[in-house]
């Protein structure tokens, strides 16, 4: 093995770097090379090759990786947040639409009940709505959507989360 975690996560961070200027298959080769120097069940690592995968359309050969990563209850907050959101995009790509929903809804829920914060938040909520699309919930997404924009408009804030709420009250009362 070469150098501890912090200078495996910079070289990793260098190849992410480049990745405009690689093909996909380079990145993978690239990212897996590096992965190969941890330990096969490493977190980090997993999730790393997964989101290179991601990266290169290869979304069925992430999401084993992606689980795995999750599964080994290793990743930091941070990783643990981003592999959650990335495979329920993953999810969402393949048809899995029920249980991408299911995993960015728990993610909100941990932000909701952990002591880390929510760096990711919005983000989570963004591929949520991307699944509500899929899944022919458009009111319920954009709903969503407004919602998580409203707090980044320079006006205009209240007004525009008070009708998302109100709109996706309204139709969800019709939904039952």
């Amino acid at each position: 093995m070469s150098d501890g975690l912090s200078g495996w996560e910079a070289r990793v961070a260098a190849v992410w770097a480049e990745r405009d200027a690689i093909s996909g298959e380079q990145l993978v080769t690239q990212i897996d090379a590096l992965a190969g120097e941890r330990m096969a069940d490493d977190a980090p690592a997993l999730f790393e090759r997964a989101c290179a995968r991601d990266t290169a359309g290869l979304e069925a050969e992430a999401e084993p990786l992606y689980r795995a990563a999750l599964k080994s209850g290793r990743l930091d907050p941070y990783r643990q947040a981003r592999a959650s959101i990335q495979l329920g995009s993953t999810l969402r790509l393949l048809g899995q639409l029920e249980e991408s929903e299911a995993l960015l809804t728990a993610q909100l829920q941990r932000y909701a009940e952990a002591g880390y914060g929510n760096a990711l938040h919005d983000e989570t909520r963004a591929v949520l709505a991307l699944t509500y699309l899929l899944q022919g919930r458009a009111v319920e997404a954009a709903c969503l959507a407004l919602t998580t924009l409203a707090p980044h408009l320079s006006r205009y804030n209240r007004s525009v989360a008070a009708n998302a709420a109100e709109i996706g009250k309204s139709s969800a009362s019709s939904w039952t």
